[in-house]
């Protein structure tokens, strides 16, 4: 697939989500407002921050996938990276937000206030929530992964993230709406509950990202992989000093390999062009260096 089909494909799964979270942001607040559910609300708030990060994915995409340039040599494809690790903090800061409101709640029944009861509009719109976001993020996660895209992929959990708070929600609301008036904090005790997965869901997003931006390198398995690669051409030998990293959906390799030291400089050349060729067209490799040393004869 190439860059200009990759980005259109990007663009139009990212909207698809935008249009579903910017229906159910609206439904939800008039939801939460008119079923006076802070959990309902909670759930709102959320579906804001994935409509944000959707357009924060469509803004970042774009700059990732222009060509590499004078001030760029390798491409713009940590802005996609770093589109990923800003729906984590914003993920973060959701779930920071919903635990207070929860909080706030909870004390105050502490304090003997005693927490308006649900309606049934807000327990309508948790269920139609989980219903329509689960839709989005099978469909967000499935062209993730065909796009290689992680930004596309962490917008899939923030989906996935919605539909556990809205199942929070849901059993939040349910409780305080049919168990009676001393059950009401279930409501709050939800928002709590889903702040939790959503920080979970958050951290994970930030680790992977911050780990490219810091030039992580590959999984052991898939380095070992790039060696079997390398070793499988013709008089290459003791291939080391591998360097990898990820520039957005592609990666990068360094290594070094031995060659006969009596071959002439086009027959090293071919070796190593065929070399840069395999890897090239086993992985989304967008940047190979191989130097070569002689082979030290005895």
């Amino acid at each position: 697939m190439d860059k200009a089909d990759r980005k259109k494909g990007i663009y139009k799964v990212t909207i698809v989500g935008s249009v579903v979270n910017f229906l159910l942001l609206i439904f939800k607040f008039v939801a939460g407002i008119a079923g006076h559910s802070a959990a309902m609300i909670a759930d709102a708030v959320h579906s804001l921050s994935d409509f944000v990060t959707d357009v924060i994915v469509i803004v970042f995409v774009r700059i990732s996938a222009k060509p590499a340039d004078r001030t760029h040599g390798y491409g713009h494809g940590k802005y996609e990276t770093l589109a990923t690790a800003i729906i984590g903090l914003v993920l973060l800061g959701v779930a920071i937000g919903i635990f207070a409101s929860g909080a706030k709640s909870i004390a105050a029944v502490c304090r003997g206030e005693v927490l308006e009861a649900p309606g049934m509009i807000a327990l309508v719109a948790a269920i139609v929530s989980i219903i329509f976001k689960e839709g989005v993020y099978q469909y967000t996660l499935h062209k993730g992964k065909s796009l290689q895209s992680q930004a596309v992929i962490a917008n899939a959990w923030h989906h996935r993230s919605d539909v556990f708070s809205s199942i929070g929600t849901l059993l939040g609301i349910g409780g305080a709406i049919f168990l009676g008036e001393k059950w009401r904090i279930l409501d709050p005790l939800a928002a709590i509950v889903v702040s939790a997965f959503i920080t979970k869901v958050a951290i994970d997003i930030l680790k992977k990202s911050m780990q490219e931006l810091l030039e992580h390198s590959l999984p052991d398995d898939v380095e070992d992989e790039i060696m079997q690669i390398i070793l499988s051409v013709e008089g290459v030998e003791t291939p080391h000093h591998l360097r990898t990293r990820r520039i957005g959906n592609g990666i990068a390799i360094e290594v070094h390999i031995r060659l006969d030291g009596q071959m002439t400089l086009t027959d090293a050349h071919t070796i190593t062009s065929i070399v840069e060729q395999k890897l090239k067209q086993h992985f989304n490799t967008i940047h190979v260096i191989i130097h070569t040393e002689p082979i030290k004869k005895s």
